[in-house]
């Protein structure tokens, strides 16, 4: 019998009696916000499961919306757990296809593995000129992918502010954007609201993708309906020990830090921002913000010099006004942000009340700041529309920003890792790194 049916069987366990194999797993040991929501959600996460029905046993009367039904589903660049998780819960309950915007990361790559799920297919890939598109994670210009025409997108499902360089379309679409922090608690919600059936290595890719997303319920972004939905998961695929799954997750994740190159730090987990002042004649001002989040910082903070030529690079490509690069401490909850010029130190100090603690004023300390979505981003919009603007050095602007940038084309590199590298190779074919 499936994990997905035996909470509704007669002769299997109680809620009471797992709750008691619960603890036992978790006996010994101090109780974490992932064992606190799943122990006080329990009872209401497990009537939630009595909505999701077995293989084949759908509701046909149930409201499932019809310009959704074979769409190709698929995420923001630079692609993460959560947009890859959602992509693929998505069109699973839609009857579409999962589609990706680039390469993954590791912590991806290990969900994947150990949900036993297929990468979905780049977007190019799958995408024609008949059809349906619906985002997931993201609704902004500046992360779709170019292969995405935007007379194609009939659907926006995220859980992201919606600013100014939102997408624009001709006709209505179907809109889900909810407060919550994540957008996989958001698909795997729509299956209990469908009543439609949710495959268990499905779930399992939604739970990992929540764990990511909200820092193992420890986020600000964290709502309520995060924690009931990762209690209902819990059960729903079987899990024996939450943390034991976050830590294998997280070690994943920090892992492959440790040996990636520069321009994969400062770009694998990168989102590009507009915004507009108002005291500059509605000034255009585009930001560029990386994310490394990581359970040994330091490690991080000691490859600086590396990184703030690649952030100064990829700025420039970029044609950016700013790159922010924060280093998030998901172990203590406290960023430190990489500062590759004097106009990035401007604005940062407009939009947060951060020390800098290091003498070259390359980082600042923002503590207690974790979430790029709700911590990094709105001090930025408040410090722009408060009338912040590029600052001219000595009649140029962003000078310093455009001295010391990293020289060479991005390459795949072997000479370390059999797979290949993404590095920055210098022009007469020598490895910088």
């Amino acid at each position: 019998m499936g994990v997905g049916a035996a909470h509704r069987s007669d002769g299997d366990e109680t809620s009471a009696d797992a709750k008691m194999r619960r603890f036992h797993a978790y006996s010994e040991r101090d109780e974490t916000p992932l064992e606190e929501a799943v122990e006080t959600e329990w009872s209401t996460a497990h009537e939630l499961l009595f909505r999701l029905p077995k293989k084949g046993d759908e509701q046909s009367d149930s409201f499932v919306p019809e310009e959704l039904k074979g769409a190709v589903f698929c995420g923001h660049l630079v692609a993460d757990l959560d947009s890859i998780a959602g992509a693929i819960g998505a069109a699973a309950l839609h009857e579409g296809v999962a589609a990706r915007a680039s390469e993954i990361n590791s912590e991806t790559e290990f969900a994947l593995e150990y949900w036993n799920c297929s990468l979905p297919e780049k977007i190019e890939n799958v995408v024609e000129d008949d059809s349906k598109v619906c985002l997931v994670d993201f609704q902004q210009q500046s992360q779709l992918h170019p292969a995405i025409p935007m007379k194609s997108i009939v659907g926006v499902i995220d859980h992201h502010a919606l600013q100014s360089n939102t997408i624009v379309t001709e006709k209505p679409i179907f809109v889900d954007i909810r407060p919550w922090g994540c957008m996989s608690a958001i698909i795997a919600h729509s299956f209990l609201m469908y009543k439609k059936y949710l495959p268990r290595r499905i779930g399992g890719m939604l739970l990992s993708a929540i764990l990511s997303d909200t820092l193992n319920l420890k986020s600000p972004t964290t709502t309520e309906w995060d924690r009931r939905i990762v209690a209902m998961l819990v059960q729903y695929v079987g899990v024996k020990d939450i943390n034991e799954l976050a830590a294998k997750q997280f070690r994943a994740k920090s892992h492959s830090l440790s040996v990636m190159s520069a321009y994969q730090l400062v770009s694998g987990d990168m989102k590009q921002f507009k915004f507009h002042s108002e005291e500059a004649g509605d000034e255009e001002i585009k930001v560029a913000y990386s994310v490394i989040e990581t359970t040994d910082a330091e490690a991080a903070t000691n490859r600086l010099n590396e990184l703030l030529p690649e952030m100064r690079k990829v700025k420039e490509e970029l044609n950016a006004h700013a790159m922010f690069l924060a280093i998030v401490d998901i172990v203590n909850l406290t960023s430190v942000l990489a500062l590759c010029g004097r106009t990035e130190q401007s604005l940062a100090k407009a939009a947060y009340d951060g020390a800098i603690v290091d003498e070259n004023n390359h980082l600042m300390e923002l503590k207690g700041l974790v979430s790029r979505k709700q911590d990094f981003i709105p001090p930025l919009t408040k410090a722009v529309r408060g009338g912040w603007m590029v600052p001219q050095f000595n009649g140029m602007t962003r000078s310093e920003s455009r001295t010391y940038v990293a020289e060479g084309d991005v390459e795949v590199v072997y000479s370390e890792n059999p797979q290949g590298d993404l590095r920055r190779v210098s022009h007469k074919g020598e490895d910088e790194e």
